[in-house]
């Protein structure tokens, strides 16, 4: 089974990544996590005050909780095996508020009652920051571990470049390259993820209507249109930027280390097969897609 744990459940991923945290640092306390872990759930939930549930289909809370859990099976993977400056706790600690965080701008306020939070695609990576800005304080992040935690969520924008992205030194910015490889293998590497790109399409589609993009303009014209551009997505766009911007981090997926099987890349491949043989045409009896003004 793979993932061991069922990302559905918020108390198993917290507890898998409770036990990960104590095997790599003995003696140090969770409250920190358990304190951003809890705000989050808060905000997927409907329970972060002045905000109305994270209401997406696809960038939904078990997205969240599987970027955390490989943010968390990355870390360690590194912390083990990684011939550069080792990770603190505390890094560690912001590395998962960052994973946690990354995608809780698309929260939308009640009095919004126009579409879902899937409108803020092109803006969610600067609400996510700005949002990261104003709770961690409270829970006692400094201004330098702010910065270390936003710079990382800037990393998961799909145009970042994490060279122009501030940090305070080297350990930090593989914390950013870690995130933004979180971010991608947890939704590529899910069983259902062949299953889920209509419902990303639909995200994209209402972003697009909601910043009044043209027809002619947009990156995917269908749900086909998707699926068919996926394998190449992952073989000419992801996997160079995971190599290359990002430093080859999945490697300290590898099991064990560093020649071992990587599965969250054996299942992105079992993906990629599944979506090569889906239909990339339309049913004929589909009506065409409307042109936006």
């Amino acid at each position: 089974m793979f993932p061991d744990v069922d990302t559905r459940d918020a108390t198993a991923v917290a507890a898998r990544i409770r036990e990960i945290s104590a095997a790599l640092f003995p003696g140090t306390s969770p409250e920190f996590f358990d304190r951003v872990f809890a705000l989050v759930q808060d905000m997927f939930t409907g329970n972060f005050p002045g905000f109305a549930p994270i209401d997406m289909d696809y960038h939904d809370y078990q997205h969240t909780l599987q970027a955390t859990l490989c943010m968390a099976d990355i870390m360690a993977g590194y912390h083990r095996h990684g011939e550069g400056i080792k990770l603190t706790h505390r890094h560690f600690e912001l590395g998962l508020a960052a994973a946690l965080l990354h995608d809780c701008g698309y929260l939308k306020t009640p009095a919004d009652g126009g579409g879902t939070g899937a409108k803020f695609t092109y803006t969610h990576v600067l609400r996510s920051c700005a949002v990261g800005a104003s709770q961690l304080p409270a829970l006692g992040a400094n201004l330098a571990e702010l910065r270390t935690v936003i710079g990382a969520i800037r990393c998961t924008g799909p145009d970042a470049d994490i060279t122009k992205i501030y940090f305070e030194g080297e350990i930090e910015q593989l914390l950013g390259a870690c995130v933004a490889t979180a971010d991608y293998l947890g939704q590529l590497a899910a069983a259902d993820y062949p299953q889920e790109l209509e419902i990303l399409f639909r995200e994209f589609s209402e972003s697009d209507d909601y910043i009044h993009v043209p027809m002619a303009d947009r990156l995917f014209k269908s749900p086909e249109d998707l699926i068919s551009k996926t394998p190449g997505f992952w073989q000419h766009v992801v996997l160079p930027k995971l190599n290359h911007e990002f430093y080859g981090v999945y490697r300290f997926l590898a099991e064990p280390y560093p020649d071992g099987p990587n599965r969250y890349l054996e299942a992105i491949e079992r993906n990629i097969k599944t979506i090569s043989g889906l239909p990339t045409s339309p049913p004929a009896s589909a009506a065409p897609p409307a042109s936006s003004g």
